[in-house]
């Protein structure tokens, strides 16, 4: 019976070696290798390298599940049942496993590699499993090592970046003046997005009307470059504005330039513009010369003025040109013209060739672009995708068009004809260029004034009307009047009243008011403005605009949202004093009384005036008790957000939805 047992191990002995030499290698591997049989897995077979990664003897005969309770959490028993059930070896990579090292001791974190591969009987049946474990620890631990470095370098670097653009925009102006007459655009490429440049630019309203547009380009980059460069723009900023004098601003920032050494030659061009004549009075001192190119004609370089860099000795002799109406004058710092691989003769005649199609529409079509944005943003685009740039690149256009004419309305005092006023500044605002930020603020402001005229002028039996006049004056300002013909009454004390010109004083800059017997007369001033470009490589193309926001609708509308997950109302239209009535008992109701919790979407507010705010303000109020919350909701950039802010109403940006 037993000869075919012995004739067995013999012939297994001469292919893999007797017993005692097999367990011998069996535990010399320094691989970590095991045995398992039955579908409890028991260990059979454990080399020291296993022992040892399991940290102690006296494994054998045990399984794995009541050897390692956690084995089941972690998943290893499924890595055993699976080959043992399905005949297929099952591959580990890099499993974190949490090796108990004994009492008292925190579980300890190992990766390890292996395979799990079937054992089977003479008949082909599944007995056991075999496995070969690698602790690969200190490999995972090295790499995840130099992915957190990586990830701190990343981090180091973005915050590096984030200084850098702050700093470049802080140290540019924060926008361009919209003035009369004369539609000013501009755009910044940087060489590099994360060394801050040497470029700036920058467009002042003088005292005696005219626009001065100045670009200037300092040498050298980095930190050093833009500090510099931001003490030059101040001084000469500061100088035009005061008394709108080209060489003695400029003389300034050369006495600058010669005490602060990152400042010597720095080259300025100064142009300023007269939109009533087109007269343009400027000095090159050192810096390529102003391109101008005529309606409907070809682009021609202005003469230098003369004069050199700012520290250098020389003077700033000026010079003198015209621009007609429909003219576009382009200031640009070398970086356009010193284009890589292009010899500077044939690309001074690209870029002026370009200028002349871009302006004439032969270019990109983008109708939605003012003239001056085209020119500052397709010169760029259509000449820097085909040679690159090396340098940082600045264009600063400005047109001579004809001036806006004022806004001049006159209503009767009646609420319904408050809309159709909002409305009509809405649209002569947007013709001017403002941005919607700017559209929105004097859109309040001026709603709240035409209010308290409709409300406070007349009495019942005497009605008159209200004039609203709206001008943009050569500084860059809008100043806006509201008049009427009656006699100031005080309003009756109550919850909404006594906001809107308090509100009004809020969005403007400057609110007068003066009463008197003939009537009384609110003045706004407020400084319009619209941005620049800075831009890097990857954003050289336009977007389109947003839309803008909806003109208000005749009436306000209150929705139910009922697939929100708590009670949810939204108000579409405006909210003024025709409608905060309506708004106040809605309110009532769906709180009842206070007494119930309530989240308003204000996304659709087209105008939200004193009146509806004064209601907002109540219904909070009455619901501030702890579990029936009152939430506004008003997404960031929206008319609500504008003026809750404002008037310091709480209220979140973020849909709670």
């Amino acid at each position: 019976m037993h000869g075919p047992d012995k004739d067995d191990e013999e012939a297994l002995e001469r292919r893999i070696g007797d017993a005692r030499t097999v367990r011998e290698v069996f535990e010399a591997i320094p691989a970590a290798l095991v045995g398992l049989s039955g579908p409890d897995h028991t260990l059979v077979a454990a080399n020291a390298a296993y022992r040892a990664l399991l940290g102690h003897d006296g494994l054998l005969g045990r399984n794995v599940r009541d050897m390692a309770a956690e084995a089941v959490g972690q998943q290893l028993l499924g890595a055993l049942d699976r080959p043992f059930t399905t005949g297929r070896p099952e591959l580990i990579n890099e499993w974190r496993v949490q090796i108990d090292r004994g009492e008292g001791l925190a579980p300890e974190d190992v990766y390890i590699d292996g395979v799990i591969v079937p054992r089977r009987d003479a008949g082909g049946t599944i007995t056991g499993l075999a496995a070969i474990v690698h602790d690969v620890t200190e490999r995972v631990r090295d790499r995840q090592s130099a992915q957190r470095r990586a990830s701190e370098a990343e981090e180091r670097y973005a915050e590096a970046r984030d200084v850098i653009d702050v700093l470049q925009r802080q140290l540019l102006p924060p926008g361009l003046p919209i003035v009369p007459g004369l539609p000013v655009g501009a755009s910044y490429l940087l060489a590099d997005a994360d060394t801050a440049g040497g470029d700036w630019f920058d467009a002042v309203p003088l005292p005696d009307g005219r626009t001065a547009l100045v670009i200037g380009d300092v040498v050298g980059q980095g930190v050093a470059a833009s500090a510099a460069m931001g003490q030059l723009r101040a001084v000469l900023h500061d100088r035009l504005d005061q008394d709108a004098d080209i060489g003695q601003a400029l003389a300034a920032a050369d006495r600058l330039a010669n005490r602060l050494p990152a400042a010597r030659a720095a080259t300025v061009c100064v142009a300023a513009v007269a939109p009533a004549d087109g007269r343009v009075t400027y000095c090159t001192a050192g810096h390529p010369p102003p391109l101008l190119i005529p309606s409907g004609g070809q682009a021609r370089y202005l003469p230098a003025s003369g004069g050199g860099p700012l520290g250098t000795g020389s003077g700033f002799p000026l010079a003198d040109d015209r621009l007609g109406v429909g003219d576009l004058l382009l200031l640009y710092s070398d970086g356009i013209i010193e284009r890589p691989g292009l010899d500077v003769r044939a690309s001074t005649v690209e870029f002026a060739q370009a200028a002349t199609d871009i302006a004439a529409g032969r270019a990109l079509r983008e109708e939605w672009l003012p003239a001056v944005d085209r020119l500052t943003t397709q010169t760029l685009e259509l000449l820097v995708r085909v040679t690159g740039h090396t340098d940082d690149i600045t264009l600063l256009a400005a047109q001579r068009t004809d001036p806006p004419p004022p806004l001049l309305l006159d209503i009767a005092a009646e609420p319904a004809a408050i809309p159709a006023v909002r409305k009509a500044v809405d649209e002569w605002l947007y013709d001017l260029g403002a941005r919607a930020e700017d559209v929105v603020l004097l859109r309040h402001g001026i709603g709240e004034l035409v209010t308290n005229a409709v409300e406070h002028a007349y009495g019942p039996a005497s009605p008159g009307g209200v004039r609203l006049r709206a001008e943009l004056t050569s500084s860059g300002s809008t100043e806006i009047e509201v008049s009427d013909g009656g006699r100031w009454r005080e309003h009756r004390a109550g919850a909404d009243r006594g906001r809107g010109l308090a509100m009004a004083s809020d969005f403007v800059d400057d609110l007068g008011v003066e009463t008197g017997p003939s009537g009384t007369t609110a003045a706004v001033r407020h400084r319009l403005t619209r941005p620049a470009r800075l831009l890097t490589t990857g954003d050289v193309t336009p977007s389109p605009p947003a839309p803008a926001w909806p003109d208000p609708p005749e009436l306000m509308l209150i929705l139910d949202q009922p697939s929100a997950e708590a009670a949810r109302i939204r108000v579409d239209g405006p909210l003024d004093a025709a409608t905060a009535g309506q708004l106040r008992e809605e309110l009532r109701l769906r709180t009842r009384g206070g007494t119930h919790p309530l989240t308003v979407d204000l996304t659709g507010v087209t105008h939200l005036a004193s009146a509806g705010v004064a209601v907002l303000h109540e219904a909070a109020a009455r619901t501030a008790a702890p579990g029936r919350p009152f939430l506004l909701y008003a997404p960031a950039g929206s008319p609500a957000q504008h003026v809750l802010s404002t008037v310091a109403l709480p209220h979140t940006t973020t849909d709670p939805g």
